[in-house]
């Protein structure tokens, strides 16, 4: 993806200490960068491509104010993906691939311990029901042909993983690197195990996404994506991960890993090695939390709520706080939407419910309505004691409390709930002026 302003030409090392692209960390909320020149490997690297939910949009081919509804379609009804003989992502081989040498992965953090894959989508098959799966986990690099793949025990991957051992047998997995965004935000959904994501994508797209088979194993993966490792995830091997950074931006101890080994290493010719900055940065939050607002908004939809979008934005981590905008509603209604998404997502800790004259995607808008319409003695919700993510902060015992905030207006509250705006005609000759000028 293109976009004007983005940086090309940088240079980075990316395995000496925590010498990470530092263009990446001052330009997290800016432009793309591409690094042309990186220490000890052929392959470019590149960053910052999705850091806004305009610029996951425009990869979509989309206005922002659409990306919610055409991701909520592509959940509902995906597209089957369409297998092709051969791919761009073939273009080259490399048998029992050194993943250090041949990718440009960064050492991120200080207090981590090696270097990272953060932009992989990996695939999988349920053997038994043959539905496929794509998911993302970062996979340290542990030299050789060899990475830990960080996943929760809960993750579908890690369902995968554990009925092949039940079998006997190791996962089957594919990493794909470079893929498009319709890729990148289908791999982030929650759906039901067996709904496979390769086919929202294909929905999100618009047209059945293109895939070739792998060459070593019997996976599909996306034709057109730049870098492809094929290999198998093994439980009986485990890796101490030690400390690794989060996306709240605090390190977590989470203990071991299973190891994969990869067999082969196919990609383009030109291949760029796509990072997305792990960490507090809009990137990795906005991917997710772009993701899990439109899941929550089916969710509410499926439950009578009449919501008309939800929001997960960067200060919430892309993962910790919604809100709920709604249109004309009941009482009870807020409530009944806070507990339909803490039922869905365990991660999602704060909830706040506005009016549809709030965007819930402006953090100073759902501000100005927690401020001027919400009443903490009425309006203030805390659950104790609810169950939460291993990845959440502060959590004890996985339970935190979580808290509900309902902003929206209430007759009662007064009778005139009018905004002093200028005059819609004024405004409207001041938007075409600016346009004109701009």
């Amino acid at each position: 993806m293109s976009t004007q302003g983005d940086q090309s030409g940088s240079k980075y090392c990316p395995h000496a200490g925590n010498q990470k692209p530092a263009w990446l960390d001052q330009l997290a909320t800016g432009p793309a960068v591409q690094f042309d020149a990186v220490k000890g490997h052929a392959l470019r690297a590149v960053g910052n491509l999705l850091n806004s939910r305009e610029r996951i949009a425009a990869g979509l081919g989309l206005p922002t104010g659409a990306l919610q509804q055409r991701t909520i379609n592509a959940i509902a009804q995906g597209l089957q993906p369409r297998r092709v003989a051969t791919g761009p992502c073939q273009e080259i081989g490399v048998d029992a691939p050194d993943l250090v040498r041949e990718l440009p992965a960064p050492h991120f953090f200080p207090q981590e311990t090696g270097a990272y894959i953060t932009a992989g989508v990996i695939v999988a098959l349920d053997r038994v029901t043959g539905r496929g799966n794509a998911s993302y986990a970062r996979l340290k690099l542990l030299g050789g042909d060899r990475a830990m793949v960080g996943i929760a025990p809960n993750h579908h991957l890690a369902v995968l993983a554990r009925a092949a051992h039940a079998r006997g047998d190791k996962l089957e997995i594919a990493v794909t690197i470079g893929n498009h965004p319709a890729v990148l935000i289908a791999a982030t959904l929650y759906l039901r195990l067996g709904d496979d994501e390769l086919e929202t994508a294909g929905a999100l797209l618009g047209e059945a996404l293109e895939t070739v088979r792998c060459q070593t194993v019997s996976l599909d993966v996306p034709a057109h994506c730049e870098i492809v490792l094929e290999g198998t995830l093994d439980l009986d091997e485990q890796h101490e991960e030690q400390l690794v950074s989060e996306y709240h931006g605090i390190y977590e101890p989470y203990g071991s890993g299973p190891v994969a080994r990869f067999t082969r290493l196919t990609r383009r010719s030109d291949a760029l090695f796509q990072v997305i900055q792990p960490g507090y940065y809009p990137e990795h939050t906005l991917i997710g939390g772009v993701a899990i607002a439109a899941g929550l908004a089916q969710t509410l939809r499926a439950a009578a709520v009449p919501v008309r979008e939800v929001a997960v934005g960067h200060g919430g981590c892309g993962r910790l706080d919604a809100v709920v905008s709604l249109g004309a509603h009941r009482p009870g209604e807020p409530r009944k939407a806070m507990f339909a998404i803490w039922g869905h997502v365990n991660l999602i800790k704060n909830i706040t419910v506005v009016d549809e004259d709030v965007d819930p995607w402006d953090a100073a808008q759902v501000a100005w309505a927690v401020a001027k319409r919400m009443r903490a003695d009425r309006d203030l919700l805390i659950v104790p004691g609810a169950r939460t993510d291993r990845s959440e902060p502060i959590k004890q015992d996985g339970v935190i409390a979580k808290m509900g905030m309902d902003a929206t207006r209430r007759q009662a509250d007064r009778p005139d709930w009018t905004r002093a705006l200028p005059p819609p005609e004024v405004m409207q000759r001041v938007a075409a002026r600016r346009e004109a000028l701009e």
